[in-house]
């Protein structure tokens, strides 16, 4: 709980407390930022890391000269494409060796096959979309490895979604973050952005619950 209640707190302090990280450690934030979302997209077991509000929040201190536009943009794109990369090759490790059963309940061969032939019709966009969504975003790549998604495949459109979801998240900091009515409003606008990218998944479970239920 103490954990949650921390991760919460730099959610809604992010600005201040990564200009805090720019002064104490300086070039260091580089790789600080580089970690988490490295983290953020290829542990599973992370999801509750920063990542839209982190790129955001990056991209307005970027207008502000603390950081490197360009440098950010290099090295956030390369952690989020090696992120999902590394996601993927633990789940396609994993997969075969969990979902060996002929005829267990949940973990067996035939889930895995369904698995296959989702992300086999369905994985491009499944792996752009899940960008930009949280938590979506961490598990995509490792259920593509589980179900054997072709690696070219999925690493062409890994390049894709990791470019785009980099590119709208760090540059709209870097030309609205410091616009005085979102600068005045910050944790508003970071729960906003929180709030928006966590709605495609709140919209889905309606969906889904409301098909059941008929």
């Amino acid at each position: 709980m103490e954990l949650m209640m921390n991760v919460i707190e730099f959610f809604l302090k992010l600005d201040k407390n990564l200009v805090l990280v720019i002064k104490n450690y300086g070039t260091w934030t580089y790789l600080f930022l580089f970690l988490i979302v490295f983290l953020e997209t290829g542990i599973v077991i992370t999801p509750f890391l920063p990542g839209d509000s982190l790129l955001f929040v990056a991209g307005a201190l970027a207008a502000h000269r603390a950081l490197k536009l360009e440098w950010l943009y290099i090295l956030l794109c390369l952690a989020a494409i090696l992120g999902d990369t590394s996601n993927y090759q633990v789940g396609h490790f994993i997969g075969p060796k969990v979902f060996h059963k002929e005829n267990g309940r949940l973990l067996n061969k035939e889930h895995l096959e369904h698995a296959h032939q989702f992300y086999e019709k369905h994985g491009g966009k499944t792996i752009i979309l899940a960008r930009f969504i949280p938590v979506i975003r961490t598990y995509a790549p490792f259920v593509a490895g589980i179900g054997s998604m072709n690696y070219g495949r999925f690493l062409s459109y890994n390049i894709i979604g990791a470019v785009a979801w980099v590119s709208v998240l760090l540059f709209g900091g870097y030309l609205f973050g410091n616009i005085p009515a979102v600068r005045n409003n910050f944790t508003i606008v970071i729960m906003a952005i929180i709030f928006v990218s966590i709605l495609p998944v709140i919209i889905n479970f309606i969906k889904t619950k409301s098909s059941y239920s008929k």
